[in-house]
C-alpha cells in the first residue's frame, strides 16, 4: 500500500513536471515568433515571476530548451537564446535536406488517404496566409506542416533530430518570409508538389521535391538577407 507520504511526493513531482512543460512551451513559443530575439538573456527570477511559478519549473524548462537548440547556457553568465551564424545555417540546411529526402521517401510509403487529405487542408491555410504576406500566419503553419510530414513516418528517431535542426533554423526561416516577398508563392507551390508525390506514393519524387526545397530555402536565405525587410500586410495598416 503506497504511504500518505509516497503519494503526496508523486502529486508534487506531477505538479513540478506539469508546470516545467507550461514553461517550456511558453517559453519555446516566445523563442519562435521572435518575441524573445536570439543573443537575448533569460532570467530565471524574472520568467518564475512573469509566469507566477517557482524557480524550480523555469530550471528544468531552460535545461530542455537547451536539449532542444533554442538556448544555450554560459558558465557564470546564465541562458540565453541561441544565435546562430549564417555559415552555421548553411551546414544545417545541408543536414535538414538529407533527413527531409529520408521523410519523403518513407512517408510515400506510409501515408494513409487521410492524411493526405488533413494535409491538403494544412495547405489551403497556408495558401491563405500566402496571400496576405503574414508572416506571423504563415510562419507557423509552415513549421507544423513540415513538422507533420516527419510525424506521420512514424520514426521517433527521425522526428526527434528533425525537430532540433528546425529550431536551431527557426531565426533564419522566418528571415528569408520576412525579407522576400517571393517566398510565400514559391514556398506554397513547392509544398503542393511534395504533397501530390506522396499523395501518388512516389518516394523517389516526394524525396527529391523535400532535398530540393530545403536548398532552395537555403538559397533564398542569401538572397534575402540582402533585402529589406517586408512592409507589414495592408489590412493591418490603420
Amino acid at each position: 500500500m503506497v504511504s500518505a507520504a509516497a503519494h503526496s511526493h508523486a502529486i508534487e513531482l506531477l505538479q513540478s513536471h506539469s508546470l516545467t512543460t507550461l514553461v517550456r512551451h511558453e517559453l519555446e513559443r516566445r523563442i519562435l515568433s521572435g518575441e524573445l530575439e536570439p543573443g537575448a538573456k533569460l532570467n530565471e527570477e524574472g520568467i518564475a515571476g512573469t509566469l507566477n511559478v517557482s524557480r524550480g519549473p523555469v530550471r528544468e524548462a531552460f535545461r530542455a530548451l537547451e536539449s532542444a537548440g533554442l538556448v544555450r547556457t554560459e558558465k557564470n553568465r546564465g541562458v540565453f537564446v541561441r544565435e546562430v551564424s549564417v555559415d552555421d545555417a548553411d551546414e544545417i540546411y545541408e543536414v535538414r535536406a538529407g533527413l527531409d529526402e529520408l521523410i519523403g521517401r518513407l512517408l510515400a510509403a506510409r501515408i494513409q488517404p487521410a492524411h493526405v487529405a488533413e494535409l491538403r487542408e494544412l495547405l489551403k491555410k497556408m495558401q491563405k496566409a500566402a496571400r496576405a504576406r503574414s508572416v506571423e500566419d504563415y510562419y507557423p503553419l509552415n513549421v507544423g506542416f513540415h513538422d507533420r510530414l516527419a510525424e506521420l513516418t512514424g520514426n521517433r528517431t527521425l522526428l526527434a533530430h528533425y525537430r532540433r535542426l528546425v529550431n536551431e533554423l527557426h531565426l533564419y526561416r522566418r528571415e528569408t518570409l520576412a525579407r522576400g516577398a517571393d517566398s510565400f508563392p514559391i514556398s506554397t507551390r513547392e509544398h503542393s508538389a511534395i504533397v501530390e508525390a506522396l499523395a501518388r506514393g512516389d518516394g523517389d519524387r516526394a524525396g527529391k521535391l523535400m532535398y530540393e526545397h530545403a536548398m532552395e530555402s537555403r538559397d533564398r536565405l542569401h538572397a534575402a538577407l540582402e533585402k529589406p525587410l517586408l512592409e507589414k500586410p495592408l489590412k493591418d495598416k490603420p
